[in-house]
């Protein structure tokens, strides 16, 4: 079985967290577990004419480490591999479409992420990935 586990560093995102640690025994065999972060992308524009490729990918990657820690440490803590993935882009389609590629069984996510406001006003990450995922969803509250 393969899981994605989405994370953003919000409350929602810890539990999801905590819940795939308290099932995890319960599969006969461990899951292979995904755990991803979409960092928002940054409107590129004349940005690259001033700043290169590789710098901006470092940027991406320094930024969304603090999103990923308290998730890396703990699963590992409880013994549960995984792979760490960071994409940049919009983050339900960059869920549905990772999702997609890695042939995952499940999507796991918090069901209210970091930005209650832009959730309010655009719509929320959780609702969007529920319409474009190929398979299930399992919202944490």
């Amino acid at each position: 079985m393969k899981l994605l586990l989405a994370v953003d560093g919000s409350a929602c995102a810890d539990r999801a967290v905590a819940h795939v640690m308290a099932i995890a025994g319960s599969w006969r065999e461990v899951p292979e577990l995904h755990l991803l972060y979409v960092h928002p992308a940054i409107p590129i524009g004349r940005v690259q004419s001033h700043i290169g490729h590789d710098t901006l990918e470092s940027y991406y990657r320094e930024e969304s480490r603090p999103h990923l820690t308290t998730a890396e440490n703990r699963l590992t803590a409880v013994g549960l591999d995984f792979k760490r993935h960071i994409h940049v882009g919009e983050a339900a389609d960059v869920v549905a479409r990772v999702a997609a590629e890695l042939g995952c069984d499940w999507i796991i996510m918090g069901n209210k992420g970091r930005s209650a406001v832009a959730e309010a006003v655009l719509g929320s990450v959780s609702h969007r990935v529920l319409h474009l995922a190929h398979c299930p969803v399992l919202l944490v509250k």
